[in-house]
Formats: structure tokens, sequence, C-alpha cells
């Protein structure tokens, strides 16, 4: 929907953007804002999707619910500025331990699903650049499927911030590129719902 926005016009592809991240979008170019939707679509399968799995897979429906109480709470008010730095933190601390394992799962799936395990060396590479311990892996997942590159400066509450790049081929985004990275993240969903029943039915099968 972002894409087809965009393409339409620019303001309109802010507009639908602004509404799935946390960036300032007012100054985005089209470029950007097509950037900050793949950025979020690959950062949120591992946040809205696999790490809750994840932890359901471990825990059930009481670890599930803590991990989006979590993670909801890392959403709200986990930011690096005036306003949240004496309690935020903590929620983006905590949000870190519970997705560390989930975010470098996603990334592997996503790779996986690409039919490329090539790419987990790169996904291993720079999935450490990222300001997050975390949001880089599935990040450098979809940069090495889309052979593209992520990151950069984004303006979040009036304050600029740097991110490393994640990947180094440059280009311009399509339609085809979010075409791509959807049916990548569905076909990851896939599989780790499969994981979910091997874990689940296995025991019972034996």
């Amino acid at each position: 929907m972002v894409f087809a926005a965009v393409d339409r016009s620019l303001e309109e592809g802010r507009t639908q953007v602004s509404r799935i991240v946390g960036r300032d979008t007012s100054q985005l170019t089209a470029q950007e804002v097509r950037t900050a939707a793949l950025e979020t679509l690959a950062e949120n399968l591992s946040d809205g999707v696999i790490a809750p799995l994840f932890w359901f897979c471990l825990l059930g429906i009481p670890g599930i619910m803590t991990y989006k109480m979590i993670n909801t709470l890392d959403s709200m008010i986990g930011y690096k500025n005036e306003r949240y730095k004496d309690f935020g933190c903590w929620a983006a601390h905590i949000d870190d331990v519970a997705n560390y394992i989930p975010a470098r799962l996603t990334g592997l799936l996503m790779v996986m699903a690409a039919g490329k395990p090539s790419l987990i060396k790169f996904v291993t590479k720079y999935g450490k650049c990222h300001a997050s311990p975390n949001s880089g892996y599935p990040e450098a997942a979809l940069a090495g499927i889309l052979d593209c590159r992520f990151g950069g400066p984004h303006s979040y509450f009036g304050e600029m911030v740097y991110k490393p790049f994640i990947g180094t081929t440059e280009r311009i985004f399509t339609l085809g590129d979010a075409t791509k990275a959807i049916r990548i993240n569905i076909l990851s969903e896939y599989m780790m719902t499969g994981i979910i029943l091997v874990v689940h039915l296995l025991p019972v099968i034996l």
C-alpha cells in the first residue's frame, strides 16, 4: 500500500508510511518512503510474528502475552531522547533480551524462504551494524535478498539519528521489491508455524 501510494503522489506515500514507522516522514523522498516501508516490514516480521510465535512455542499463551506486553511497552517509550531516557531505556533493554533469539531466527528463516542460505554470512556481518542488537538481522536478511542497502540518517521526534548502512548496493526500489519482500515474509511465517507444529506434535506422535 505504501509503494502504491507513493507512486500516486509523494505526500500520499509519506502519509501512508507514517502509519507504520516511528520516524518523521514529512521530509522523506520517494526512495526514503519505500526504504522505510521495507525496513519496517522486515523488523516487524520479527517483532510482530516470529517472536510471539517463538515465545508461544516455549511458554504457551502466558509466553506470547508477556512478550507482547514487553514489545508494546518498547514501542511506546523505548526511545533514547529527552522525554523517555529516564525510564524508556528499561523497556528497550527488556525487549532486546526478549527478541535476541527470535530476531536471529527471523533472519535465518528469511534467507531459507528465499532459497539463499549462502546469505547467512551476509546477515551475520551486517546484522551487527544496526544500532539495535536485534533489528539488524531481519533487515540484513531482506537487504541481502533484495541486493540493496538500508540505513542512513532518519529524523525521530525532531532529532537526527544516523543508522549504519546495511548492505552495499544503492538502488531505486520498485513495487516488485515490495511484492518479493511480502512473499518472503509470508513464507517465513509458514515455516515458523511448521516448526511449532513439529515441536508440539512430535512428542505426541512418538
